[in-house]
């Protein structure tokens, strides 16, 4: 007797041993980060202010995307509703970069294409401003392909904490991790059954199993599952328990990346954020734990429904359903959402840049997977348009021209702001390999025009928009000796034309020799203070565009000439926040005026005839009264087509091409244009609107000499100029008086 005593304390000591080292297992993982969260992506979040350009539909389209619902009347969070005059939001709590934002009931109002209020229904008080939440873009997976979305109980409905004790272990709140009378249970139900029927588990062991144990159904591991449950019990809270299993569970499949968690599962079933399920739907959740695969709801309907209704059936059963709340949950069809909100490789041209700048954000690898909020410049209903527009514009020119192979990108960029809107990198936008839009440098033909107007404009003194430019066969010495004889795309020469004509019907003669007269190297660093930090090779021929730039580049440098010559660095990402919502890095970068302000005003005015009476004259014919600005681009044997145009807000960079570089016989209008037309026909453009600087004004030059003439006289245009670097106006119509004329002893004397 004396031996067995013995044993049994060795027995005891072996195991308390045991216990201590599984405890120290336990406490390790369980009390730090026990899961590996993938980096949470975000689009930018919708700003609405006071007298912002913004349509009603603009907004219900966000909304949509947010999986707002509509109903005739917002109550609850998550909802909408339309009205004569506006739109009533139910806006959801979130932590926004800026910090948090708790939920709030607001009531749009819009005049005129306008916000002209916005009130808090709660308090009654006027505000200047509201975001609304980010769309969730996609998850960065880890090396694990587990997804998951962290909840805490707090925000979880109280309904379905009630349903998944009662169904899954209902003794959960009195036993200590283990419940030896179920075990039986389920011991004898299944040995009755001769197979498996019933599992007697508490939820304590289901967690064990999933966070420390495999699947092997041996004895061995059923008692190192009893045992770290108990360990767990006793350590823990029920809370505490219940709230790392809310996170752990395994509740299906997105491709090859299961969906484990309450929280992402509601997005990935049903598109919201799980404090706004209802109880049919909370209860299918529940139900589908005991087989994800079995009951998988967009496979089986008619087994998930049946599971449901029996979830349902507890809880109604125990008191915490009412007979007719009962009767209709279970008369509900299940609402799946498709799962595309969580679908991988969503946007893949975007959020490989988005993928750059975390590179140098976050020179860390393992904190890009470690739970990370990062928000974005994308706006997600754009990006949705752009694609389309690519799509359906490359393939309508395949048709037209009989084409093969056609390639085309897309950028499209906040002119202000510098944020990155949309891009996509490949005739099919889906396409996740070579992202053509950041990485295909390709000449760029006459979109370099403008930089050589720029550069003219900036030399106020010697050059303005009525300036007359020689339109003459030249020839110049280019690369290697060679002669080069650049002729106009018509082949034509007009002795003599104007500046802001020559810029407007892209004329490559006159620009050639505004370009060799402003100086090759001079026109370089226009570029470069525009945002092109490219190498450029120093010779005749780049007036013409014959240096290789990719549609980011091209649209970094329009959007320091539509931003008024204020550069702003093109970024993809704004704010990085921890798993805690701690700010690590946010974007801070402040403008910088590279180019004269006057001097690029009076380009945008060219730019803007170019849309109305020049190469790009369509987009007048389309778009009517609603001002814009760009130009067109084409290379040699139109092997590349360009366009770069903007509106008041965006700025929209467009190529198309081949890759391996055979003539695609598309003009910049004929070709990149076009879908440029196409994206602004899905969207709602604001018409271009840019103030006066001051120390312009209109006037009035002799259209042969370019000498500076009086209001009224014959044979004048009238163009925005520089007023200080002007003479003075003469005093006759026939241009007698050139200089500054001759003052009398009163006005030297007095100034006057």
């Amino acid at each position: 007797m004396r031996h067995w005593w013995r044993l049994l304390i060795i027995l005891a000591a072996v195991i308390a041993a045991y216990g201590v080292y599984l405890d120290a297992q336990i406490v390790k993982q369980f009390s730090g980060n026990k899961w590996q969260v993938p980096a949470q992506i975000f689009a930018r979040p919708m700003h609405l202010e006071l007298k912002q350009e913004i349509t009603i539909k603009e907004i219900v389209e966000e909304l949509e995307l947010l999986g707002y619902r509509k109903v005739r009347h917002a109550d609850d969070t998550g909802e909408y509703q339309l009205k004569a005059t506006g739109v009533r939001i139910q806006r959801r709590a979130f932590h926004f970069p800026h910090g948090q934002e708790s939920e709030i009931s607001v009531d749009i109002t819009l005049a005129n294409g306008r916000i002209s209020s916005l009130r808090n229904l709660k308090s009654n008080q006027a505000l200047d401003e509201i975001y609304l939440e980010p769309w969730l873009v996609t998850r960065l997976m880890s090396s694990g392909r587990e997804d998951r979305m962290l909840v805490n109980l707090e925000g979880v409905p109280p309904s379905l904490i009630k349903a998944l004790v009662l169904v899954e272990d209902k003794d959960f709140y009195q036993h200590y991790g283990i419940a030896p009378l179920s075990i039986l249970r389920a011991l004898i139900a299944n040995v009755s059954a001769g197979r498996a029927v019933q599992g007697g588990s508490t939820l304590t062991q289901q967690l064990v199993k999933n966070l420390f144990l495999t699947n092997e159904k041996s004895l061995v591991r059923k008692a190192k599952e009893a045992l770290m449950a108990l360990i767990i019990d006793a350590r823990y809270s029920k809370n505490e328990i219940i709230e790392a299993y809310l996170n752990e569970v395994f509740l299906g499949q997105n491709g090859n990346t299961g969906v484990h968690g309450f929280g992402l599962a509601s997005l990935f079933y049903f598109d919201r954020p799980i404090a706004e399920l209802n109880v049919s739907e909370i209860a299918t959740l529940v139900g589908i734990i005991k087989g994800p695969s079995y009951y998988n709801p967009r496979r089986y309907p008619e087994r998930v429904t049946e599971r449901r209704n029996l979830v349902l059936r507890i809880l109604f059963e125990n008191n915490e359903l009412q007979r007719n709340e009962y009767e209709y949950a279970v008369n509900q069809p299940l609402n799946l959402a498709s799962g595309a909100s969580l679908k991988s490789g969503k946007h893949p041209a975007f959020m490989n840049l988005v993928r750059r700048e975390l590179k140098t954000v976050l020179t860390d690898p393992d904190m890009r997977e470690s739970g990370l909020k990062v928000f974005t410049t994308l706006d997600s209903v754009a990006q949705r348009k752009a694609e389309e527009a690519v799509t359906a514009g490359v393939k309508a020119q395949q048709n037209r021209m009989k084409l093969t192979q056609l390639q085309s990108a897309m950028v499209v960029t906040d002119i202000k702001s510098g944020e990155v809107r949309s891009i996509v990198g490949d005739a099919n936008p889906q396409y996740q390999g070579f992202n053509r839009a950041l990485d295909a440098k390709r000449a760029i033909g006459s979109l370099i025009k403008p930089t050589i107007y720029l550069t003219a404009l900036e030399r106020a003194a010697e050059y303005n928009l009525a300036t007359p430019l020689t339109d003459e066969p030249i020839k110049l010495k280019s690369t290697y000796g060679k002669m080069w004889e650049p002729k106009n795309a018509d082949k034509k020469f007009r002795g003599q034309v104007t500046l802001v004509d020559a810029l407007t019907q892209s004329l490559n003669v006159p620009t050639v020799n505004l370009g060799m007269e402003v100086g090759l190297d001079d026109i370089a660093s226009t570029i470069r203070r525009l945002g092109v930090n490219e190498p450029i090779d120093i010779y005749p021929a780049m007036t013409l565009g014959a240096v290789n730039f990719s549609p980011m580049q091209v649209n970094q440098m329009y959007q320091t000439i539509a931003n008024n010559g204020r550069y702003i660095p093109l970024h993809a990402v704004t704010a990085v926040l921890s798993p805690r919502d701690k700010p690590l890095w946010k974007f801070s970068t402040r403008g910088e005026q590279r180019a004269d302000l006057k001097a690029t005003y009076l380009l945008n005015y060219a730019l803007h005839k170019v849309t109305r009476e020049g190469t790009a004259k369509q987009i007048r014919k389309t778009f009517g009264d609603i001002n814009m600005a760009g130009k067109t681009g084409t290379t040699d044997d139109y092997r590349d087509s360009w366009f770069s145009g903007f509106d008041n807000n965006i700025l929209v960079t467009t190529w198309m091409g081949k890759d391996n570089n055979e003539p695609i016989n598309l003009s910049g209008a004929t070709g990149a244009m076009q879908l440029f037309i196409g994206y602004q026909k899905l969207q709602q453009p604001k018409s271009l609107v840019r103030r006066y600087p001051k120390g312009l004004g209109i006037a009035h030059f002799d259209e042969a000499s370019g000498a500076l003439s009086r209001p009224g006289c014959a044979n004048t245009i009238s163009v925005p100029a520089i007023l200080d670097a002007l003479p003075p106006v003469p005093k006759t119509c026939n241009g007698e008086v050139r200089g500054p004329l001759k003052k009398s002893l009163w006005e030297r004397l007095f100034g006057n």
